[in-house]
């Protein structure tokens, strides 16, 4: 009874033994580690760091729509020009030279006639004339004006292509801080989930954990492995982006240096009032009713009497070598020169009387077009207030959330470090770690998408009311 006893007390001592090599004779060999996807090669230089104001300024450099907006603007701006709008005099010089050969035959009667063969003959003309209307109705000035809103009006729509080009490229700048933000999330997941790895084949190797945990951890593991395997497609994707944005080869890889930090002090008012009075789109739509009223004066200008002077100095110079003089005994071969020079003057009056109810047909069509200007103010007046409306209800509702979701992370980090210590002490499931990860990641996640969501509202309301550019890039 004895001996039986001794031989009870020692079968658990010897179970517990026993127990870790018979499972490490179950598990398979194990395999080389490689190095996680996470990690990047010693080989693999680091990206140059890129902060937003310099992708700005790359930008507006070279971007394509921008280049040519500047030279729409060039030839705006030269074609503001008294000469061009007719206050200026036109000049011009004219010269003429003509040679002649003349065959002449000659005969009076009863006479024998004169036959001259290869007479040579030769003509100058030369002027310089000019004119210069004094008056047309005022319409040189209303079209000097013009041309000076033509002019204002290109200028606004540079500005409005440098600002929306800006709003494009920060906006695209933070789809990349975004997406950078994500892999971030998923590789600090990663580290939980090896964490997990790990722990379960602790547990499993002293036999408190059966095998199919470890598979269970490892197909997690892996299943976050291919969401960064998408997170990074996704984040080249956004760099291809911001580098054709910024008229620059799409494979140039760059490190975004700065962060998504989101104003909070935006009013609505302020905003509203900054739209009615900056925006380029609406000062554009205001110019273009002057052009309208402009072309309709132009041709209510057209209607009156157009006064002009004109003034020159011309010389006339003909040379005739086989000229006939007739004398007493008959005609002889003689050469004439003929000189006329000396200036010229006048006035010169034009008077509109009937030209078909044209005029009439233009100034309605004028008028026509002054009203689709208004409608095309109201339009645009109207388009750009919905617009900033929806954009502050959106940049409020942000707001909103992204205190809220501020606070949820920490929760969220929280969680899971005390799962995870849990799960180490035996006191959690693998589910229940899994589940607070997963809780975590997609918190993470919300956070970045709330916090650009809010960052591009406030691009909006800035480019709205012309504060992108005139605040400064890193805004």
């Amino acid at each position: 009874m004895r001996f039986s006893l001794r031989r009870f007390s020692a079968f658990p001592v010897w179970l517990f033994l026993a127990a870790p090599f018979a499972t490490y004779a179950q598990q398979p060999a194990q395999q080389p580690q490689s190095k996680p996807q996470t990690q990047k090669p010693e080989t693999v230089p680091a990206s140059p760091r890129l902060t937003l104001a310099e992708a700005i300024r790359i930008g507006l450099e070279n971007n394509y729509d921008i280049r040519l907006s500047r030279q729409d603007e060039r030839i705006a701006e030269n074609n503001v020009t008294r000469g061009n709008a007719g206050q200026l005099p036109v000049i011009n010089g004219n010269a003429t030279r003509t040679f002649n050969i003349n065959n002449t035959r000659q005969q009076r009667e009863q006479s024998r006639p004169v036959i001259i063969n290869g007479g040579r003959a030769n003509a100058l003309n030369a002027n310089v004339a000019g004119t210069w209307t004094i008056f047309d109705g005022l319409g040189m000035f209303i079209a000097y004006d013009r041309l000076k809103t033509l002019d204002q009006s290109q200028r606004q729509l540079t500005r409005a292509t440098v600002e929306e080009t800006a709003a494009s490229i920060t906006d695209a700048y933070f789809v990349v801080v975004r997406e950078a933000g994500k892999i971030t999330s998923i590789e600090e997941a990663l580290k939980i989930g090896q964490a997990r790895i790990d722990l379960t084949q602790a547990r499993v190797d002293v036999g408190v954990a059966a095998k199919v945990e470890v598979l269970t951890a490892r197909v997690d593991y892996n299943a976050d492995r291919s969401l960064l395997i998408q997170q990074q497609e996704a984040l080249q994707t956004a760099k291809i982006n911001l580098n054709t944005l910024l008229g620059r080869t799409p494979g140039i890889d760059f490190l975004p240096a700065d962060s998504i930090v989101v104003t909070t002090t935006l009013n609505r008012d302020e905003v509203l009032a900054a739209v009615k009075q900056n925006n380029p789109r609406l000062q554009q739509a205001r110019l273009g009713t002057d052009i309208a009223t402009y072309d309709r004066r132009l041709i209510r200008a057209s209607r009156f009497p157009q006064l002009g002077l004109t003034g020159g100095y011309g010389l006339t110079r003909n040379i005739n070598n086989a000229f006939l003089i007739n004398t007493a005994t008959g005609s002889v071969l003689g050469s004439n020169t003929n000189r006329v020079f000396g200036p010229t003057y006048g006035l010169t009056a034009s008077i509109p009387i009937f030209d078909g109810f044209n005029r009439n047909r233009l100034e309605q069509n004028a008028r026509i077009a002054e009203v689709q200007s208004r409608l095309a103010l109201d339009q645009t007046q109207l388009q750009l207030d919905a617009q900033a409306e929806q954009a502050y209800a959106q940049y409020q509702n942000r707001l909103q959330l992204l205190e809220l979701e501020e606070t949820n992370i920490l929760l969220a980090r929280e969680n899971v470090a005390i799962a995870l210590e849990r799960y180490r002490l035996g006191l959690l499931t693998p589910i229940a770690l899994r589940e607070a990860q997963r809780t975590q990641l997609d918190a993470e996640v919300r956070l970045l998408d709330i916090r650009y969501q809010a960052k591009q509202a406030e691009i909006v309301l800035r480019r709205l009311s012309s504060g992108l550019v005139l605040d400064g890039a890193t805004q």
